[in-house]
């Protein structure tokens, strides 16, 4: 069983994929494999906002879900929202198997600031961690942790990368399960 992240081509970034298996393999104990895959994302396109629905690009994740997988998740660097929002860095099944994240609003350029690939690195590292914990069932947490809310991208700064202390015993609970009950 393995976390899949799909970098959705074309995708701007040269993403680091040691750091991002090592640091998802630090908050959760399960492997990953990271692949890049061309998908079409205009049937999500609305032209009146000038985005992406998130919403609709997970129904097309699971469609393309690895028998294998325990979560699949997507990384593009389109611009996403969800109806209600003005905008999402990213968007997961809470307990499900899929989840999308983008860096367009992780980008120091967004803001009239000079381009930092380390930063923008760190900020897709923690939004990755977040998603991909609510796929394992954690809500948002008021500790200092990679769970806590994050509307602006100052707020995923101050975040850690990595769980707190009660999002972690949760997390380990939880996949030892998944582990036990899909080797009967």
């Amino acid at each position: 069983m393995y976390v899949y992240i799909l970098i959705i081509s074309p995708f701007s970034h040269k993403v680091n994929e040691k750091s991002l298996s090592d640091i998802i393999y630090k908050n959760f104990n399960v492997p990953t494999i990271i692949k890049e895959q061309k998908i079409d994302l205009s049937f999500s396109y609305d032209p009146l906002r000038n985005q992406y629905n998130s919403s609709k690009i997970l129904y097309k994740l699971l469609e393309i879900l690895p028998k294998d997988a325990l979560s699949l998740l997507g990384l593009t660097d389109v611009d996403l929202f969800i109806p209600i929002f003005t905008y999402v860095f990213g968007e997961a099944q809470l307990d499900g198997k899929v989840g999308i994240v983008s860096i367009h609003r992780l980008k120091n350029e967004l803001y009239g600031l000079p381009g930092n690939p380390s930063k923008l690195q760190e900020r897709l590292e923690k939004e990755v961690i977040h998603e991909l914990g609510h796929n394992f069932g954690l809500l948002h947490c008021e500790n200092y942790c990679v769970m806590r809310a994050s509307n602006y991208m100052e707020e995923i700064d101050l975040k850690p990368l990595y769980l707190c202390k009660n999002c972690r015993e949760f997390i380990e609970e939880k996949i030892s399960k998944i582990f036990k009950n899909s080797q009967k």
